[in-house]
């Protein structure tokens, strides 16, 4: 007989296992058949493993197989991870983190019911819309206010309701592509409308707008680039001018802010960005942004403008097909809250991230450097740069202090550290460029410091 057949012979039953304290533990767990179909999988794994020339593990090393088979099966497919990269707005990891305000919000309301739709003065039905009408009012000066589950659900309502069957007029500079591959165009025209392209790529006038008009013209689109730049011989045309072309032929003015911005970023360092409170003031029918980019909180589509134009875009059908949950009204509603009382770059997470002096930034890469050292790990910092990201103030940057990790100081490849980052419990995301690996501070919590430099030292290891 040969040593691997001896080896073979050791391996235990599913049913020897199962009767262990262990084996009764993970079947009272995760049920009697999981349990099995995971032993099974521990056992075959086993067994291609002495066929290597491995030999046969113990029960407690197949039982903790199986166990680990389990946990990572019933791992949530979506669970939050450290961001690290440097990128503010970071759309694949999930935009703007909320505020710890509108985390409680959330919980509040999600746990048992709520006046959604009741009026509770009246003790009747009421409307969910009106929970953040009045806020978004307040702070935009806008006469009427809607919300809809993303930005690009608002455009096509907005067109649907005001221009199926009709033109709309844009600038051709303006016919971006959003994320995921999606194109206004192709927005526009699931909304019934005929899209009508004015100007060139890089300059467009308001003759070119006045040109264009027939008695089939409904709404001037204007669609802010908030993803790419067009610098060089450029011109544009402002929401002054259009305001003043349509309402002088009857029509409307459609201004698509694509991430929306309520405070004024030049006070960071950064450059200007549009706010839906200068389109509003300039005259704007209909102003529409995102919840979840500059705004600072949930997925939502904000759709701001004159009271008569809101209501045309309520009653339309499409409406309740858009509308947002309870879950998402109620982080909304909270995270308003923080620029009513003037508190959003203090309790926003995206703002208090643009906010912080690179000063302080620097502090926190040191104090991970200095940790890191003592441990005896090859880690440096290194002066870099954060992007706001997201489709939002593109080509913009702030400066930074990097935790830096180069390739021939390291004993281990780099991916190989970045794998090992990636696939923790709570993933940690980082960037590598020309052989070193990155992490900014400035995109990580405060409150996760500690657990990236364990992190660290466990993938430096």
């Amino acid at each position: 007989m040969t040593l691997n057949q001896n080896q073979f012979r050791l391996l235990p039953s599913v049913d020897e296992l199962l009767h262990t304290s262990q084996g009764m533990a993970l079947a009272e767990t995760f049920s009697h058949e999981l349990a099995v179909s995971a032993l099974r999988l521990s056992i075959s794994q086993a067994r291609d493993a002495i066929r290597a020339g491995s030999p046969c593990p113990s029960a407690e090393s197949l039982l903790l197989t199986a166990e680990l088979h389990l946990q990572q099966q019933f791992q949530p497919r979506l669970r939050p991870l450290i961001n690290a990269t440097g990128v503010i707005i970071n759309t694949n990891l999930g935009r703007a983190p909320l505020s710890q305000a509108s985390l409680q919000a959330v919980q509040r309301v999600a746990g048992g019911y709520s006046n959604l739709e009741y009026d509770i003065d009246l003790g009747a039905r009421g409307s969910r819309h009106t929970h953040v009408s009045a806020l978004l009012r307040e702070l935009t000066g806008a006469e009427a206010a809607l919300v809809t589950n993303n930005n690009a659900a608002a455009v096509l309502l907005g067109l649907s309701a005001l221009a199926a069957g009709h033109e709309v007029v844009i600038s051709r500079g303006q016919l971006v592509e959003i994320g995921g591959g999606f194109r206004v165009p192709d927005v526009m025209r699931q909304s019934g409308c005929q899209l009508v392209e004015v100007g060139t790529t890089n300059r467009t006038r308001i003759a070119d707008y006045a040109a264009a008009l027939t008695d089939r013209t409904a709404v001037l689109l204007s669609v802010h680039p908030s993803n790419f730049l067009i610098t060089g011989f450029t011109e544009s045309t402002s929401i002054a001018s259009l305001v003043e072309l349509a309402h002088e032929r009857g029509l409307l003015v459609m201004d698509d802010l694509g991430s929306g911005c309520l405070l004024n970023c030049e006070q960071y360092g950064l450059s200007h960005e549009p706010t839906p409170q200068e389109s509003l003031a300039a005259g704007a029918d209909l102003v529409c942004f995102s919840g979840d980019k500059l705004l600072g909180g949930p997925q939502a589509g904000i759709i701001l403008g004159k009271a008569e134009v809101v209501a045309r875009v309520a009653r339309h059908p499409l409406m309740r097909a858009m509308r947002i949950d309870k879950m998402t009204l109620a982080a909304l509603e909270a995270t308003l809250r923080h620029y009513q009382l003037g508190e959003a770059e203090i309790r926003i997470p995206i703002w208090r991230m643009i906010s912080t002096p690179a000063e302080k930034v620097a502090r926190r890469a040191a104090d991970w450097a200095h940790q890191l050292t003592a441990q005896g790990l090859a880690v440096h910092t290194q002066p870099g740069q954060s992007t706001i990201g997201g489709g939002s103030l593109p080509g913009e940057t702030l400066p930074t202090m990097l935790l830096a990790l180069d390739a021939v100081s390291c004993s281990l490849p780099l991916e190989t550290i970045s794998q090992r980052l990636r696939t923790r419990h709570t993933p940690i995301i980082t960037r590598i460029s020309r052989d070193t690996l990155y992490l900014d501070p400035r995109t990580v919590l405060e409150e996760q410091d500690a657990e990236v430099i364990a992190a660290l030292q466990a993938a430096l290891a």
